[in-house]
């Protein structure tokens, strides 16, 4: 479903001319809107509430809020994201790995600038995962919170119930959510049609809440209310832009197109007059501030309104999940993260994926959340830093990729800078909350960021060893007369890490074996910095000698890497012969990784937790798609 863009030669900008289907339009609703389209939960009832003390709602915090909230919803997400960013793809694919690919900072020397781009890259990229483990309890939690309304007594059951949705929907991410995103779009169609209706009768109640259009009532609020209580509004208003990220992460599922119209003519439309309503509401019933988006429905709606909210909070929590998976699938292609177990849930549909590590690990996270927080207030707190800093970073991302592209420096830094500026407001804002929960989300990234670097310098680490301990290619052919080897039947696959030399492993198996297969191919695997190759250009293959091959097979990283589809390509486009695949065998070097304490690469502590992630990756010949029954393995020691 990604659209695509014809680029010339160069690297030049994006074309302007997208694809367009209209039902993307309904499947975009429940995929990148839930987020961003259940905050009116508790978005503005938080920002109220910091404003006026915890109190009764007070008025001028109620217009001012609302006025914020409005103006944030289209400084940040209409202009920024639907109007600027969506336009840094990467052959259609968004998402901030998607942007460190088109950097090219993967391939960054240590101790460069480019490197130093690459960690506040994947700084951006573990944001996500802490923002996947916030986002689902918050949401549900909010949902669930609407029994108290007309039933306070069941308040002690809104963390089990929570707990028990939870789980059942990570639960249920093994067997796939097609069946679920059937219904995603036409339930957060409702969705979005009764935040509508709810707000609309809210401004007819109590129309004087229009004044809140004026952008000068949130900038007369914030100065004249001290900077504690601006800084909390400001850091409580932003949850109503959280979830403005997905827009671009799948912008590859969507397009452009269609996510902008989704997003002007209805989901913009109906947050606001929601918001709207909240605030009229809030002007005749200050009282109302404990929870104003449920008290704007009349009271027979209450438990059918909590029964629709909690679909909208399930779905989007799904998306955030389903999003974490992809983002995962991208960081592994792209050397960023351990080879992991990937399920495809739906053979129709490659972007149906499963990641059973991840899965777990991000139930554990948000179940700890919602038990150590307990409400949605106190998750208020943790929300937003994650999110705020993250979208800086793609701000920052963003204006280097214009400025690649030959976009103006001057315009850059005035657009970009503006944006950034913002941004930095509003991290700022959210910064006071580090102590009141702020630090849940951030210790996650950590934990991921350091991850991802160990691996990241690890493989560097152990490539570098491999380089010293690689023969040539001209070397190893011609020490071969000199041998007495027994020829063995069939062809045998020797996977390798790089595009050159011998790889340890074959070298290893004709020395310690004194055999050799009748026919040798030598193949790298290699993760690309654009989304697809095309498969005419997906193998590359180099005579060394006569039935003595190296094949470089070039993937995506939005594709999976199988070797035996990658060498039948081959075959079919005639760049091998066919017996060339008769009576495979896949040989693989099994290295094991010993850490020195010679302090010339990484610190011991690292080094041994980059040898633990590499002994307990997925094994690489199930990570290529290889038969167990074709795979032979070959035990190499490497110090790094």
């Amino acid at each position: 479903m990604s659209e695509s863009h014809d680029r010339a030669e160069g690297g030049a900008k994006p074309s302007a001319a997208q694809g367009f289907r209209p039902a993307l339009l309904l499947g975009a609703l429940g995929v990148v809107y839930g987020d961003i389209g259940t905050s009116p939960l508790y978005a503005y009832k938080e920002a109220v509430r910091a404003a006026s003390g915890g109190g009764n709602a007070d008025p001028i915090a109620v217009v001012g809020a609302v006025s914020l909230i409005l103006w944030a919803l289209i400084l940040i997400v209409s202009l920024k994201y639907a109007v600027l960013i969506l336009r840094a793809d990467n052959g259609g694919e968004g998402g901030i790995v998607a942007m460190l690919a088109l950097l090219g900072a993967r391939h960054a020397k240590p101790h460069s600038w480019q490197a130093l781009l690459l960690v506040v890259g994947l700084i951006g990229a573990a944001l996500l995962y802490g923002d996947g483990a916030i986002t689902p309890a918050i949401s549900v939690l909010s949902a669930i919170e609407g029994l108290k309304v007309d039933a306070p007594a069941l308040g002690r059951y809104v963390v089990p119930i929570t707990i028990a949705i939870l789980v059942a929907l990570f639960l249920v991410q093994s067997k796939g959510v097609a069946f679920i995103g059937k219904i995603f779009g036409p339930v957060m169609l409702l969705w979005f049609l009764v935040l509508t209706l709810m707000g609309l009768g809210g401004v007819l109640h109590k129309p004087e809440i229009l004044a809140a259009a004026n952008p000068l009532k949130a900038v007369e609020f914030l100065f004249h209310a001290g900077w504690h209580v601006s800084f909390a509004m400001l850091g409580a208003a932003f949850l109503a832009v959280t979830g403005g990220e997905a827009m671009y992460a799948d912008l590859g599922h969507f397009g452009a197109r269609p996510i902008r119209i989704a997003w002007f003519a209805l989901v913009l439309p109906a947050l606001v007059i929601n918001y709207f309503g909240q605030g009229a509401l809030l002007l005749a019933s200050p009282d109302a501030i404990e929870n104003p988006f449920y008290r704007l429905a009349p009271g027979w709606a209450h438990y059918p309104l909590i029964g629709l909210a909690t679909m909208a909070t399930v779905i989007a929590s799904q998306a955030i999940i389903s999003g974490v998976f992809s983002l995962t699938q991208q960081s592994v292609q792209l050397g960023f993260l351990p080879p992991m177990h990937i399920v495809q849930t739906a053979s129709e549909e490659r972007g149906q994926i499963y990641v059973p590590a991840v899965n777990w690990l991000l139930a554990a996270a948000t179940i700890a959340a919602v038990v150590v927080f307990e409400s949605s207030d106190a998750l208020a707190g943790a929300y937003g830093i994650a999110v705020s800093l993250l979208m800086a970073i793609t701000t920052l991302l963003a204006a280097l990729i214009a400025r690649k592209w030959g976009y103006n420096l001057v315009a850059i830094l005035a657009v970009n800078g503006f944006f950034l500026v913002i941004d930095l407001v509003f991290l700022g804002a959210n910064s006071v909350k580090l102590f009141e929960g702020g630090w849940f989300p951030l210790v996650l990234a950590g934990i991921v960021a350091l991850m991802m670097l160990t691996w990241r310098r690890g493989n560097q680490l152990v490539e570098e060893a491999r380089a010293g301990l690689r023969q040539p290619e001209d070397a190893f052919l011609a020490g071969l007369q000199h041998r007495d080897l027994v020829r063995v039947r069939g062809t045998g696959v020797f996977l390798s890490a790089a595009t050159h030399g011998i790889p340890l492993h074959l070298s290893r198996f004709v020395e310690r074996s004194h055999a050799l297969p009748e026919r040798v191919l030598i193949v790298c695997a290699q993760y690309e910095e654009t989304p697809t190759v095309p498969r005419d250009e997906r193998g590359h293959v180099t005579i060394l000698a006569p039935d003595f091959y190296r094949v470089t097979l070039r993937y995506g990283f939005m594709e999976d890497a199988s070797i035996p589809d990658g060498l039948a390509c081959a075959v079919e486009h005639r760049r091998l012969p066919p017996q060339m695949l008769d009576d495979l065998t896949v040989f693989i070097g099994h290295e094991t990784i010993i850490p020195k304490n010679d302090h010339r690469g990484m610190q011991p502590w690292r080094e041994s937790l980059y040898a633990f992630m590499q002994r307990n990756a997925e094994r690489t010949g199930a990570f290529f798609g290889v038969p167990t029954r074709q795979v032979v393995e070959v035990g190499t020691e490497i110090e790094i």
